[in-house]
This record gives C-alpha cells, sequence and structure tokens, in this order.
C-alpha cells in the first residue's frame, strides 16, 4: 500500500498537469460520482445499515438520495459556477478587465465522519471535483463497512490519478496529516478538529472544520406544542440522535415544558409503538465506547419519558429529561444521542442569555410566532445557522451555506457554497496598452505624478466623505 506521503506526491504532480481544470474532466468526475450512488444505491444503504443500524429509510433518503440530489446540482450549475465573475470597476479601471476568477486550490484531503458516512463524504467531493482539484478521501474508520465499500468503489467510478481513498484508523490519519495540502475538509468534533486545524496551521493550509456542539431550542408560548413536538422529537431522535445538528436541549418555560412532554408521550408511542427497541424506525448507537458515554449522562437524571437501554443491543430508548440545571452532566458536552434535557428559562430574554454563555452552536431553533422573539435571537445571538419553527431543514436548503462559528466549525457548504469553498476567488485586472495614462509607475517627484496622487485620490476620498455624510 503506497504511503501517505507517496500518494500526495502523486496527486500534486498530476494536479500540475492541469488535467483537472477544464469544464470536461470536471464533467465527467461528477458523472461517474452519480452513476457510482445510482448504480450501487443498495450496497450503499445496506453498508450504512451494518454500520449503525439505521433504518432503510433513513439511510437511503438522507444519505444516499440526498447526496444524488447534491451531485445533480453541481452537474446542472458547473458551467456556470466556473465562469469568472466581474465585478464594479473603480474609476482608474474603467477602461480596463476586472475579473475574479475561481481556480482550484491543488490537492485537497477530505475527512468524513461515521455518522452520516457516505454524505459527509461525497458531498464535499464533489465540490472538491467541481472546483477542480485533486483529493485524498479519508472515511470514518468507526463506519468500516461504508469505508470498504467506498474504497472499492471510488477508483470504478473516478479517475484514481486524481482521486484516491486512504483508509485507517488515528495512525494513518495522523499520517496524512504530517502531508502538505492545499486544502483541508474535516468533519467531526470539536477536540479532532483542533489537531486537525493545528496541523494545518503548520504549512498555513485553509481549512473548513464542520463541528457541532450544543443546538438550542427556543420554545414560547406563543407556538403550538403539537406541532412543536414533531419537529423537536424528528430532529432528535433521526439517526438515534446522532446528527451534529439534533436538537441538544430546550429552552422553554414550566408550563410548556408539561404540555411538551405530555405531547411527546403520544408522539413518540405513534412513532415507534410501545417498545422502541422493537421498531424498525429507530436507529442503534454506534459502539459500545459511545453507549456508556451516553448511557452515564443519565445518572442522577429526572427522565421523564423513555430511560431504559440494552448494551448487548448498543440500544438507548428515546428519552427527555426534566428538571434539568445548567452544571448538570449533560449540559456540559454535546449530547450526540437519543436524550433531550429541558431546562428552564423565563422569557426569550433570559433565554439568549442561557445561550450567549456557552460556545456558539452549530444550529439554533427558535419556535415562536412572534416576530419580534425571532428578530431578538436573530440579531443578539451567534451560531453556525438560525432555523425559525423547525428543526435539520435547513440543511437541505442549497442556497445558504451550511457551517459552523467559533466552536462548531469554520467555513460552509452545500450548493455552490460547496464549489466557492473548493475554490480560490483570484482577483485579476487586465489593463490597457494602447495608450499611456497617469501612472503610479511614473517617478516619484514628476508632475504628472504628482498630479496623479494629490488630485483624483483627494476627490475621491471627499466624494466618499460627502456620501458617508449624506447618509447619517
Amino acid at each position: 500500500m503506497p504511503t501517505a506521503a507517496d500518494i500526495v506526491y502523486t496527486l500534486r504532480n498530476n494536479f500540475n498537469s492541469g488535467n483537472t481544470r477544464p469544464y470536461e474532466f470536471r464533467l465527467k468526475q461528477l458523472q461517474g460520482l452519480h452513476k457510482l450512488l445510482a448504480d450501487n444505491e443498495k450496497a450503499l444503504t445496506n453498508a450504512i445499515i451494518q454500520d449503525l443500524r439505521k433504518p432503510q429509510f433513513e439511510a437511503l433518503l438522507y444519505e444516499v438520495n440526498y447526496s444524488k440530489t447534491e451531485v445533480l446540482n453541481t452537474i446542472y450549475n458547473l458551467k456556470e459556477w466556473m465562469k469568472p465573475t466581474k465585478p464594479s470597476k473603480p474609476l482608474p479601471f474603467i477602461m480596463d478587465e476586472v475579473l475574479i476568477q475561481p481556480e482550484p486550490y491543488g490537492v485537497s484531503l477530505i475527512i468524513g465522519a461515521w455518522n452520516y458516512p457516505v454524505m459527509l463524504v461525497l458531498i464535499p467531493l464533489a465540490g472538491a471535483i467541481a472546483a477542480g482539484n485533486a483529493a485524498v478521501i479519508k472515511p470514518s474508520e468507526v463506519a468500516p463497512h461504508t469505508a470498504d465499500l467506498l474504497k472499492e468503489l471510488i477508483p470504478q467510478y473516478l479517475d484514481s490519478e486524481y482521486y484516491k481513498v486512504y483508509c485507517g484508523g488515528i495512525p494513518e490519519t495522523t499520517e496524512l496529516l504530517k502531508q502538505r495540502f492545499d486544502y483541508i475538509f474535516y468533519t467531526g468534533n470539536c477536540q479532532v478538529g483542533k489537531v486537525v486545524h493545528a496541523a494545518a496551521a503548520k504549512h498555513l493550509t485553509p481549512v473548513t472544520l464542520e463541528m457541532g456542539g450544543k443546538c438550542p431550542v427556543f420554545i414560547d408560548q406563543s407556538a403550538d406544542v403539537e406541532i412543536v413536538a414533531r419537529r423537536v422529537l424528528f430532529g432528535r431522535f433521526l439517526n438515534a440522535g446522532q446528527s451534529c445538528i439534533a436538537p441538544d436541549y430546550i429552552l422553554c418555560d414550566k408550563l410548556t415544558e408539561q404540555k411538551f412532554v405530555t405531547a411527546a408521550k403520544t408522539i413518540l408511542k405513534e412513532w415507534y409503538g410501545e417498545n422502541a427497541k422493537e421498531s424498525p424506525s429507530y436507529g442503534r448507537i454506534i459502539n459500545e465506547r459511545h453507549f456508556n458515554r451516553i448511557v452515564k449522562l443519565l445518572d442522577g437524571a429526572n427522565i421523564a419519558i423513555g430511560g431504559s437501554h440494552d448494551i448487548k443491543d448498543l440500544f438507548i430508548e428515546p428519552s427527555i429529561v426534566t428538571d434539568v440545571k445548567p452544571t448538570d452532566p449533560l449540559m456540559q458536552e454535546e449530547i450526540f444521542g437519543p436524550i433531550l434535557p429541558i431546562v428552564i428559562t423565563d422569557n426569550a430574554s433570559s433565554a439568549i442569555d442561557f445561550i450567549n454563555k456557552r460556545e456558539k452552536p452549530l444550529a439554533l431553533y427558535v419556535f415562536s410566532t412572534n416576530k419580534t422573539t425571532h428578530n431578538l435571537f436573530l440579531n443578539y445571538t451567534s451560531s453556525g445557522n438560525m432555523l425559525i419553527n423547525d428543526t435539520l431543514m435547513h440543511f437541505s436548503c442549497e442556497t445558504i451555506p451550511f457551517g459552523g462559528v467559533g466552536n462548531s466549525g469554520i467555513g460552509g457548504y452545500h450548493g455552490k457554497f460547496t464549489f466557492d469553498t473548493f475554490s480560490h476567488p483570484k482577483g485579476t485586472v487586465s489593463m490597457r496598452m494602447r495608450f499611456e495614462v497617469e501612472h503610479f509607475s511614473i517617478p516619484d517627484g514628476t508632475p504628472r505624478s504628482i498630479l496623479y496622487k494629490t488630485d483624483y485620490f483627494p476627490r475621491k476620498i471627499n466624494l466618499y466623505q460627502s456620501n458617508v455624510i449624506n447618509c447619517t
């Protein structure tokens, strides 16, 4: 097996040939990626089920089909995205050509996550291809069946001179991170994200870090609790709570808490029956290490719904916890499992204070019919994304960037934003040579140079100042 250094060296040489840059090459590779997903829909779904025991509809709809949709959108828009954009031109450049040309970074590294082991690898890969990069793809070793299948399939559908799959655990990832990449795209937890960021910093390599955090939900009394409960519970218990944008805790008043718990009991029974363990619609925890970590969070908790678990089956019942204090273990880390704590707050202002005292979340959810409340959270909190009156759905909105801020991540992607993530926006000015104008290249002290520097720029500054004064 080639070493990480050998793979990166080969890909860099191949990238430097320029073959990944033409539209025709990028289009062919994207079509290959879509064909990979279409031809192997069943195999990919089965691999995901083997690794995570997701319900079949979850694996198919939220991973394979969603990835196909993203790739098709990229194919459809590729030619347009590749075109240089023409910004407005300042007066000295009015006769010149001013462009912003998207160019590929070079050799990119894509490190996937285990909770959505197909989607979180192939969607960034589609962006890297569309932008004209070569790529090393590192699937998560925690989902081994999916990783092995991707290693088998990708060389069959993509040009292996430019796209390589590199499998392995911590030692292999460590070796990869010693190499000099031109871009690194990482999805996973914050602790490993810091390691990736530190490794990238040694070479000043730009990064996208898609991480997570504790995503809060605020509910006020204006919201329909029945609708709210369905949307919050769906977001929390999809994939057994193992989603980076899953609602992590609820902030509401006591009356709303009581109504929510009552509604939740009915809805969970409707979805999963009397015994969620026997339901084909409910998933499992990825492994024993994560199982033990999640179950430990329930120690001493006031469990209003659920709470049962079985380590042999990696099953944790959908659970709701009340009487939660900010100092409780449930509130100290991202839960990443099927437990939903409720913290009592008096109003929107106290909820905002609570959120702002903690790390910035990947997503923030607000349930209210009050526009003023919406604007309070929009203007006085910081989060990667914000969704009003639903959960998770912003992830599928390809016209907005999906990503974190602060502790929840760096950068964003989806749709054209994925293309932009893997592209350097190269500003370009093409000057005319038909005649000479007053120019900074004229040596200082000449009359024309003095005129240029003392006439044009002061006039421009005065114009800006006048406009600013008139706007106030």
